[in-house]
This record gives C-alpha cells, sequence and structure tokens, in this order.
C-alpha cells in the first residue's frame, strides 16, 4: 500500500505506480472471485481517485498506471475501458490512490 500525496510526498511516476499496484490487487480480487481472469468480458469503467495536493492537475496520468495495465492484460479490445480520474485532498488510511472498476462477465 503506497501512502502519502501524489505532487507533494509522492511523485507523478510513484502515483502512477500506486495506481499500477492497485491495479494489480483488483485483478487478484477478480480472479479469486471468478476463478480465472478469462471470464472477463470487458473492462466497463474505472473510477480513480488521487490523494494529491492542491494545484495537482495531473490525476489522469496518476491513473493511466491502471489503464495502461489493464490493457496490457486483456488487450484493447476487452480492457480499453470509459474513466474517470479525480484528485482529491485525502483518502482513507492516507492511501496515494483508490481505484474502482467495473467489469462485464460471463
Amino acid at each position: 500500500m503506497t501512502t502519502g500525496k501524489v505532487g507533494g510526498d509522492l511523485s507523478l511516476d510513484d502515483g502512477r505506480e500506486a495506481a499500477r499496484l492497485v491495479a494489480l490487487n483488483l485483478l487478484a480480487t477478480l480472479r479469486r472471485e471468478l476463478g480465472s481472469l478469462d471470464r472477463v468480458v470487458r473492462v466497463v469503467k474505472v473510477l480513480g481517485m488521487v490523494n494529491c495536493v492542491a494545484g495537482f492537475g495531473e490525476s489522469p496520468g496518476v491513473i493511466n498506471g491502471c489503464s495502461d495495465l489493464l490493457v496490457e492484460v486483456f488487450g484493447s479490445a476487452v480492457g480499453s475501458h470509459a474513466r474517470s480520474a479525480v484528485g482529491i485532498f485525502e483518502l482513507p488510511f492516507n492511501i496515494a490512490v483508490e481505484i474502482e472498476m467495473i467489469c462485464e462477465v460471463e
């Protein structure tokens, strides 16, 4: 778990890596619940929240860490998705990135 504020304690690259780690955790959860990632028909939407300092405007760049990984894992046909990326002042336990993912599964 990566903690701190992007644009303050953490660089953009640190935030991007944190988003990638969150995506890996999301995939691990999906695999555990579904038995296989092969059951994922498509990633529908990702909502990424970035714990950042005031004035930090690169939240979409941070969430690219998640989006890029999903396309790497599933390919562009399944892994491409709608996305929202927002910067917020505080997340629970001071985590750097929180991501919600909606998938269509068979």
